[in-house]
């Protein structure tokens, strides 16, 4: 199973006899699911509809959305408010009084006035309605189908750069334990030509004393218990990415605990060349950790 991205975009659209219709989505990174809709007024019917299907495809996302209905004819069973209409007439000498030289409103603005022109309900225009929102609802899972499609096929590819990413940390971290091998010899090796300058000042070195602070420089200077963790940090982001689930949570706080392994590696190193390593590991962490704030 793929990783899914969270980046998309998608169009849908058709007719009726009374219009043409368009759905556009665009899907970008988010920490979680946050949906938001544009559509003509009058309808707000659509708005419940979208955000539960929405919910019920994808758990990550900022996911915009836009319906666009365009009307070929004439909405059937528009008519006149009388009473609105008489309130807006009575008012506009009122406002002309009240603002002298004014331009007087035309028809069209009139009609144009919220509530001057409602659809009237009746049997018709309800069947009409339910027609239309039954066609957009289809377009609706047209949408959303694309989206995924294209958030899968992203997340396919994606998947890919984090395989080659882990394998990379992978080597880089079998090198880091090679080299870290070698760690103790160039630690007595260090410690002997320091002690060899030391002696020529000192009379007399504790031999035990000499011996305790040799094991607590070497402890210090240890990094196993830091490439253990990276190793099971890598087998952990595998499993992930093979999962049938929305995994970026997880991979990105097991981004956390990769750089901080390698920074404590870097801490520890005493060798210019695991030093070198752990700074190479630290940035593809970074690289690996970039693509994953496009997982859902």
């Amino acid at each position: 199973m793929s990783v899914s991205s969270m980046t998309g975009f998608a169009r849908a659209e058709g007719a009726t006899d009374t219009c043409t219709w368009g759905w556009e989505a665009k899907s970008v990174n988010g920490k979680g699911l946050d949906v938001r809709l544009r559509y003509p007024r009058g309808f707000d019917f659509i708005d419940a509809v979208v955000r539960d299907r929405v919910a019920k495809r994808f758990k990550r996302g900022n996911v915009s959305l836009n319906l666009d209905v365009n009307w070929i004819q004439a909405r059937a069973n528009v008519a006149v408010n009388e009473d609105v209409l008489a309130e807006v007439l009575r008012a506009i000498p009122k406002i002309q009084a009240a603002v002298p030289g004014v331009r007087p409103p035309s028809v069209d603005g009139i009609l144009a006035l919220r509530g001057v022109l409602e659809q009237s309900d009746d049997e018709t225009g309800d069947e009409q309605a339910r027609a239309l929102e039954a066609t957009l609802t289809e377009g609706l899972d047209q949408l959303l189908d694309q989206l995924a499609e294209v958030r899968n096929d992203e997340g396919e590819r994606m998947g890919g750069v984090l395989h080659d990413q882990l394998a990379v940390i992978e080597n880089l971290s079998e090198e880091a334990g090679e080299l870290a091998a070698l760690q103790p010899d160039a630690i007595r090796k260090r410690l002997a030509d320091q002690i060899l300058l030391l002696v020529q000042d000192v009379a007399a070195i504790d031999p035990d004393r000499l011996a305790q602070e040799a094991a607590i420089v070497m402890t210090k200077a240890d990094v196993r218990e830091e490439l253990d963790r990276l190793a099971a940090h890598i087998e952990a982001a595998r499993d992930l990415l093979s999962q049938d689930a929305p995994v970026g949570r997880r991979l990105d706080f097991l981004c956390q605990e990769f750089n901080r392994e390698a920074n404590t590696l870097c801490s520890k190193s005493s060798d210019t060349e695991l030093t070198r390593v752990g700074l190479e590991l630290k940035a593809v962490i970074e690289q690996f950790r970039e693509q994953v704030q496009n997982i859902e």
